[in-house]
């Protein structure tokens, strides 16, 4: 059909940037939609060193920006607007956004997942300045301080365990008395002399005017509050895949509403793809999302390829 595109990427981290630039490079004249805020999370990271190819380290923002000429450069359209609906029990494919609707033969799912927040009043203030949600991007920058960790499950001790790599000590901080983190990574988090933990409190908020301070604290039995010190805050209470839009549409989701592929990249419909943190809650990192991409723009022309 005419004006039917080839692909169309739904999302613009490193995963739908990298999908774009393989797509654009085998003449698949992908669109990508970017979303009204694009880029993805690393607009909101300052410092990323573990990005390969940057030994001084290059701003988040800054890479997103080189990752976006790069993929025009080949030939990529962008559209920053938000995708209102997709339909997928129809060929070709269709996209739609508040302006206008879009035929496609195949889609890339790359909407990433967002870290969840407690939505304290200094919490995204300070983002950047002491505040993460990621402690294998971030933990190098708290190397001899000390850090608190907010959470009680399985990720909260990974990222208290990994942190005392580099901080001097890491106080766990949870709302109950119990955790819903398994026995053994537990065990392992308050066998770690770094670790400590304070339980039954809420966490109020964020302290600190440029860097974080500390957080201040309300103990859920007396009401009272107190404070603890600390140069870092890590938020380790879960990740909300950006899948709201695809439930109607039939892609499959596991129960925390992360995209299952079925077949590489593919989901459980033919012609619909999906990479980065949109599907892989286990790894959650800018190179990993980009690897995926590449993966799932070249099982898209082999998908074209093989239909033709």
């Amino acid at each position: 059909m005419e004006n039917t595109h080839n692909t169309i990427i739904i999302g613009s981290g490193p995963a739908g940037l990298t999908a774009a630039l393989y797509a654009a490079r085998a003449e698949l004249q992908p669109l990508v939609i970017a979303g009204l805020t694009p880029g993805g999370q690393l607009m909101l990271t300052t410092e990323v060193e573990n990005f390969p190819g940057f030994p001084d380290g290059i701003q988040g923002p800054d890479l997103m920006a080189n990752m976006t000429k790069q993929v025009e450069r080949f030939g990529t359209k962008l559209i920053n607007e938000d995708v209102v609906s997709v339909d997928f029990s129809v060929r070709p494919f269709v996209v739609k956004i508040a302006s206008a609707e879009f035929l496609t033969k195949t889609v890339i799912i790359t909407t990433g997942a967002e870290a969840n927040w407690l939505q304290l009043p200094n919490e995204q203030r300070l983002r950047g300045k002491g505040v993460s949600a990621c402690a294998t991007c971030d933990g190098f920058f708290f190397k001899d301080k000390e850090v608190v960790v907010i959470g009680g499950g399985d990720s909260a001790m990974e990222e208290a365990n990994f942190l005392t790599k580099f901080a001097t000590h890491v106080t766990v901080v949870h709302r109950r008395d119990e955790f819903k983190a398994s026995k053994i990574m537990l065990k392992r988090a308050q066998d770690n002399p770094k670790i400590s933990f304070v339980t039954n409190v809420t966490v109020t908020d964020v302290l600190g005017e440029n860097n974080v301070e500390g957080i201040r604290v309300k103990h859920n039995d007396t009401g009272e509050e107190t404070e603890i010190k600390a140069n870092g805050y890590f938020a380790a209470i879960g990740h909300t895949p950006a899948t709201k839009i695809f439930k109607d549409a039939g892609v499959e989701t596991n129960d925390k509403g992360y995209i299952i592929p079925k077949e590489f990249t593919m989901t459980n419909i033919e012609g619909v793809f999906v990479a980065g943190d949109v599907h892989d809650h286990r790894y959650r990192q800018a190179v990993t999302a980009a690897g995926e991409g590449c993966k799932a723009a070249l099982d898209v022309e082999k998908y074209l390829a093989d239909k033709e």
